[in-house]
């Protein structure tokens, strides 16, 4: 029996380091480019934070995603591979309001997509 040849995007996408999609979803939400977004999120993606007991794919693009308009900026520090797919990321973010703040998220990624993120709130951090 054959089997359709996969389009080019699938291809690709398969291809992605589990730590550069890590990275495009961070570029993806600052960007608010929910397309982007969208193709990176598995279907079966689940948001786990202090604020969001394991959400849903279309939960965290409704509540959490156009949450960037209240981050100045925002830079990974880390995207560190390990344990079959997952990627441990630290960032750093200043909000609009001045205040600076590192996190440090776990996400697992499967086949080129998303299929978890675990956050870990830090508190403020200190400038300098």
């Amino acid at each position: 029996m054959a089997h359709p040849a996969p389009q080019e995007e699938d291809t690709v996408q398969d291809t992605i380091a589990p730590e550069d999609v890590a990275r495009a979803c961070f570029a993806a939400y600052l960007a608010q480019d929910r397309p982007a977004m969208e193709r990176l999120l598995a279907e079966e993606f689940v948001f786990t934070s202090p604020q969001d007991d394991h959400i849903d794919r279309a939960a965290f693009l409704e509540v959490c995603f156009p949450t960037a308009d209240r981050v100045r900026s925002q830079e990974v520090l880390d995207a560190v591979p390990f344990d079959g797919g997952q990627v441990f990321v630290r960032y750093e973010y200043v909000l609009t309001t001045g205040e600076r703040h590192r996190n440090v998220e776990v996400m697992t990624v499967r086949d080129g997509r998303l299929t978890e993120t675990q956050v870990y709130f830090g508190g403020r951090f200190p400038q300098g």
